[in-house]
């Protein structure tokens, strides 16, 4: 006779607040692994995001009320966007039981602990981390379970974060299919500066060019696109409050990386201007470079 041996779930109940893009994509992978949680509860303030959610049913309990909902919670997650992570916090930390984490999908680290960081108490764990994961959609219909398959899932621990509540944070998302690393916070906003920021805001903004363009012109751009329009546009689609909070909570690091490329972009228009092929041809394979090590990195 075998025993059969039963896994213990890394959080026994998890309540999600904002269940959008991120958020239901973790009730979604809950719901296929059921190591990972016995029970969630999903929070939003928007009645139609509640009843979307009742709906897809992939979370145990539906709630508009979030100091309730994080009593029973062992673990927290905030995946809202980072401006309103201080009110949200301020309202549940106090309702929090002792010895319950606090977690959350931010793009912005320094901002967020600094947010949160004066409503803690002692008896609550605090681990920032930012899943580097997401589409163009939002809200709850756009989250699919396999979104954070191997894809890096960056933790950003403060100095009062205890190493075993980062472990489960870790344990967390290596369960959602994630690579995950330990990262120091403003490292963090640099390079999400870069790889993520930079370029969405490039896109906003090339869309807004064309846009601004004469009303023939203009209309030639959005029928005959090519494919590097297209590209740009697919990301320019994303949800205007959460990059809105994105660009005003990292502007140090997105306005540093804005500097340097305004420089290299000047360095390109000279050269093309003096019909500089080697420089051109020097800049194009870099960025072929680049494209390759993605792909063989299977984050293309």
């Amino acid at each position: 006779m075998t025993n059969k041996i039963t896994s213990i779930p890394i959080f026994k109940n998890i309540t999600v607040i904002g269940p959008g893009l991120i958020g239901s994509s973790i009730l979604r992978r809950i719901q296929k692994d059921p190591t990972i949680s016995e029970y969630t509860v999903a929070v939003d303030n928007h009645p139609e995001v509640c009843y979307r959610v009742k709906k897809l049913k992939i979370a145990n309990k539906v709630s508009s009320d979030p100091v309730e909902s994080v009593k029973n919670a062992d673990c927290v997650i905030l995946a809202i966007p980072v401006g309103a992570m201080q009110e949200v916090a301020k309202q549940i930390i106090p309702h929090m039981k002792k010895g319950a984490i606090l977690t959350d999908t931010g793009s912005t680290k320094a901002s967020v602990i600094a947010a949160i960081t004066p409503y803690l108490t002692s008896d609550i764990s605090f681990v920032p981390a930012h899943p580097m994961a997401g589409t163009e959609f939002s809200g709850p219909d756009a989250g699919f379970e396999s979104l954070f398959e191997n894809r890096w899932c960056l933790i950003t621990p403060t100095t009062s974060t205890g190493k075993e509540s980062v472990y489960k944070i870790e344990r967390f998302w290596q369960a959602m299919g994630a690579n995950t690393r330990i990262l120091d916070i403003r490292h963090h906003d640099k390079i999400c500066a870069i790889v993520s920021h930079l370029p969405h805001l490039l896109a906003f903004t090339i869309c807004n060019t064309a846009d601004s363009l004469a009303d023939e012109t203009r209309s030639e751009v959005l029928d005959y696109a090519a494919s590097g329009f297209r590209d740009f546009t697919r990301i320019a689609a994303s949800d205007p409050i959460m990059w809105k909070d994105i660009f005003l909570n990292n502007r140090e690091a997105i306005l540093e990386m804005l500097a340097r490329f305004t420089e290299d972009a000047q360095a390109m228009a000279k050269a093309i201007r003096w019909q500089d092929e080697d420089y051109i041809v020097k800049t194009i394979k870099k960025g072929r470079e680049i494209r390759k090590s993605l792909i063989n990195n299977k984050q293309a």
